[in-house]
């Protein structure tokens, strides 16, 4: 099974700093190269992480506040400067298709490319292929705003050290084991479960501006890797409620209850850009598998 890359080009709030960019979050399996958001300066992250963003085929939008969309139009001109040649599925929430009409009335932009531009409202499974699938769900921000998943489908793998002891031919055969049904070949029958394993789902997935709500921990739940926005503090809960965003301890909480493997925190304020060990320490004591996103930081799973 390949694995699945993500590169965090932006881990800031709403206000960049020295040390991070606007949110952006790129996912990368085989062909597809999936951004999350595109804030202001996403296309400098790029050629700092030495990425070509001519290689992007989707972009999904959590919610259209500035901090999270802001790159768009400069990404959308250099893709058109550069001859992108593929169709760009854009996917966000109610308002989407309104809001790139408008996007392209207030630009003058010199060449186009060919997009799509689809939105999404509540818990749905928008796109699927045979290999992943794309989720998602509301969230709580006062304005619309969707969570999302990537999930890579599990599937049977044959044993190759089994494979070669009984002497089957490389056939259509071995595509029925990898569908889980049993064979028979010269008179002798071939049990599927004796000659393949199973290869799990892989989750991530990605919250991002929103309030404490019921939704998120059954969206989130088994996710191998959760991604939160953790904006404040717990002593300053009061003001995440207020301007509707998590706290890093309300993350942690959502990631125990949720069985998740992994919590990257980000979306972090600039007043933590000096002691960043607050915020990661505050969840690292209710879920220990709590770490912080950084700028340019490219893990893999």
């Amino acid at each position: 099974m390949s694995n699945i890359k993500v590169t965090f080009l932006g881990t800031s709030d709403s206000i960049p700093s020295v040390k991070r960019n606007h949110s952006a979050i790129l996912l990368t399996y085989n062909k597809e190269n999936i951004l999350v958001d595109c804030g202001e300066g996403t296309q400098r992250q790029f050629r700092k992480a030495k990425l070509n963003p001519i290689k992007i085929t989707k972009l999904l939008i959590t919610h259209w506040h500035g901090d999270h969309v802001l790159g768009i139009p400069g990404l959308l001109q250099t893709l058109a400067f550069d001859n992108y040649k593929k169709t760009l599925f854009i996917y966000g929430p109610v308002g989407t298709k309104k809001f790139m009409k408008e996007l392209f009335k207030t630009f003058v932009f010199v060449n186009k490319i060919k997009l799509e531009v689809k939105e999404i409202s509540g818990n749905k499974r928008f796109f699927e292929n045979d290999d992943f699938y794309l989720e998602s769900e509301r969230m709580s921000h006062g304005t619309a705003c969707n969570a999302y998943t990537f999930v890579k489908k599990g599937s049977l793998k044959i044993n190759k050290q089994k494979l070669k002891k009984t002497g089957l031919p490389h056939s259509s055969l071995l595509k029925q084991l990898k569908e889980g049904k049993d064979i028979t070949y010269k008179g002798k029958k071939y049990k599927s479960k004796d000659l393949t394993f199973g290869e799990k789902d892989k989750k991530i997935s990605i919250v991002l501006d929103t309030s404490m709500n019921d939704k998120i921990q059954g969206f989130v739940k088994n996710s191998d890797l959760l991604i939160s926005e953790s904006s404040f503090s717990s002593e300053l809960e009061g003001k995440a409620k207020e301007y509707k965003h998590l706290t890093a301890l309300q993350a942690a909480q959502i990631a125990k209850k949720a069985k998740v493997k992994n919590l990257f925190l980000t979306h972090i304020s600039r007043r933590y850009d000096k002691n960043p060990k607050k915020i990661l320490n505050e969840a690292k004591k209710i879920f220990k598998n709590s770490f912080l996103a950084e700028d340019l930081k490219v893990i893999e799973i």
